[in-house]
C-alpha cells in the first residue's frame, strides 16, 4: 500500500464524514498548539525532514480539510499522519546517507 494511496482514502474517508451538524466552531488555539506539538515532535527526532517536508503536505492538506470542517478527531487523526510520514522519509533519508 503506497502513502499516497493511504492519504488519498483517509481524505475520502473524511469528506463521507462530513455532514452539517459535524461542523462546530473552530479552536483556533487548540488547533495550533496540537500542530506545534506535531512539528516539534518532528523537529527534535527527525529534523532532516524540516528540510525536505514535500512529503507532508498532503498530510497538511487532510489537516485543514479536517479543520474547515470542525472535525477534532480527523485534524488528530492527519496530524498523526502526518507525523508517521515525516518519520518514515527521515529514516529513508537516513539509511539512504548510510
Amino acid at each position: 500500500m503506497s502513502g499516497a494511496g493511504a492519504v488519498a482514502r483517509a481524505g475520502a474517508k473524511a469528506r463521507a464524514k462530513a455532514t452539517p451538524e459535524r461542523a462546530t466552531e473552530w479552536d483556533t488555539q487548540w488547533a495550533a498548539e496540537r500542530a506545534a506539538e506535531a512539528l516539534q515532535y518532528l523537529g527534535r527526532n527527525f529534523p532532516e525532514i524540516l528540510e525536505n517536508s514535500k512529503v507532508l503536505d498532503a498530510h497538511e492538506e487532510l489537516a485543514n480539510e479536517a479543520a474547515t470542517r470542525g472535525d477534532r478527531e480527523d485534524y488528530l487523526e492527519a496530524l498523526r499522519g502526518y507525523m508517521r510520514a515525516g518519520r518514515a522519509e527521515a529514516l529513508r533519508i537516513r539509511r539512504s546517507a548510510a
